[in-house]
């Protein structure tokens, strides 16, 4: 069995019309993409919360897969009706059908964050048993370990003294997948505490916990009673972590720990002078341009 996929040349202006005419004539899937994308001329449009509303790239490729039998003389020409167009440009390729599960589970490898933690998907057998191996895949909540942002975070868990992680109370705030709670809870912490405001990351998170069999709790930040904590990590946007600065702050002991991800090295100036106000801060960290950033809790 197979499929086929017609790929059209569009405009911004067309893009979205072209999509929804697709999906109406029978179209099993529909996908814009910029037509520029992996080249110097690949157009960003996605910002961070606060930035003006994302747009649609200038020029677009509309993906529809179709159906192995689909009359695709037919369909363009119906389309082009519907939308008064003429002249489309486009291709036709066929996709073959295969193991989509095995095909996806391939890409995906143990990550090696230290030589004693490792994230490990549920379809690999752990590279080290004797490490500490947190059993995740990936899902719809942000956070695999893939990502320098999380790794940042990570690693700093891992490196922090056995003595300070054992007896600590551990607040992930923005938890996305659960890994750093997770993380934290594997490493000796005494409990592990996520927040997100997701719906989505709290299920995640919950079931992830359960996997590891650790005792990790998960809130909606809806539901969230704030309390205080000896470790803090955050791995968010800066944009969040600049507004949410004071509840992070008030979230961590006197004396506790803190760790921010999701900075880029552009950013890190404009977050430190802002945590510098609760925390002494220590040198920032960096990963392929992104930053972490950690301090210790003033005595206020």
């Amino acid at each position: 069995m197979h499929w086929l996929l017609l790929k059209i040349q569009s405009t911004e202006q067309q893009a979205d019309q072209l999509s929804d005419a697709l999906m109406d004539l029978g179209a099993l899937s529909v996908s814009i993409e910029d037509a520029h994308a992996d080249t110097l001329a690949e157009q960003a449009i996605f910002g961070e919360p606060g930035d003006p509303p994302p747009g649609i790239w200038q020029q677009n490729i509309v993906t529809a897969m179709l159906a192995s039998d689909a009359d695709v003389p037919a369909l363009l020409a119906a389309v082009q009706a519907e939308l008064q167009l003429d002249g489309l440009k486009y291709q036709l390729e066929q996709i073959e059908e295969q193991d989509w599960v095995r095909a996806t589970q391939a890409q995906f490898d143990p990550i090696r964050v230290t030589d004693t933690l490792w994230i490990v998907p549920s379809w690999h057998q752990a590279p080290n048993a004797d490490a500490i191996n947190i059993v995740l895949d990936p899902g719809l909540a942000f956070g695999t370990g893939s990502h320098p942002t999380t790794h940042l975070c990570l690693s700093w868990l891992a490196q922090l003294p056995a003595d300070l992680v054992g007896n600590a109370n551990v607040l992930d705030y923005g938890c996305g997948s659960g890994i750093l709670a997770i993380a934290a809870k594997k490493l000796g912490a005494a409990t592990a505490t996520g927040v997100d405001i997701d719906p989505q990351a709290v299920i995640s998170s919950r079931d992830n916990a359960t996997n590891n069999q650790v005792n990790a709790v998960f809130y909606d930040s809806a539901d969230y009673l704030h309390g205080q904590f000896d470790i803090v990590v955050a791995n968010i946007l800066s944009s969040a972590l600049m507004v949410l600065a004071p509840v992070i702050a008030q979230s961590c002991k006197n004396g506790g720990k803190v760790a921010l991800s999701g900075i880029l090295e552009s950013q890190q100036t404009m977050l430190l002078t802002h945590y510098a106000e609760w925390f002494e801060m220590d040198a920032p960290i960096q990963q392929e341009g992104w930053v972490l950033l950690t301090g210790t809790k003033k005595c206020l």
